[in-house]
């Protein structure tokens, strides 16, 4: 009797401790973060030292064309669909030739 007394309160304490279970979702974001400041910064004919300095170092380096920086940024909110920004940039002869962006959205603060 003592026996079956103890699996039911561990049955029981077992039960009570999994309702109170809280699933929880870090926020994740990966990449290079590129505001709208940023990107209103940035203009044709500057050098990659001053992109650099603007942006940072690009995350996706191309091997096959090193005048191409990518910079890409994902961010995801617990349990809400992923926001994905991308910014390409291309060079040629150092100088900033051409901007090509994805629509940036306001993002969620992380430290929330």
């Amino acid at each position: 009797m003592p026996k079956l007394l103890k699996i039911i309160t561990l049955i029981i304490t077992s039960l009570m401790l999994s309702a109170c279970i809280h699933l929880y979702r870090p926020n994740i974001q990966q990449g290079n973060v590129v505001t709208t400041e940023m990107l209103s910064q940035l203009k044709v004919g500057m050098t990659q030292e001053q992109v650099r300095y603007l942006l940072g170092t690009p995350i996706l380096a191309n091997t096959f064309d090193p005048n191409r920086w990518q910079y890409a940024y994902t961010y995801k909110q617990g349990g809400k669909p992923m926001v994905k920004q991308a910014v390409s940039l291309q060079f040629s002869n150092g100088i900033l030739q051409n901007i090509d962006s994805t629509p940036l959205v306001s993002l969620p603060n992380p430290n929330k």
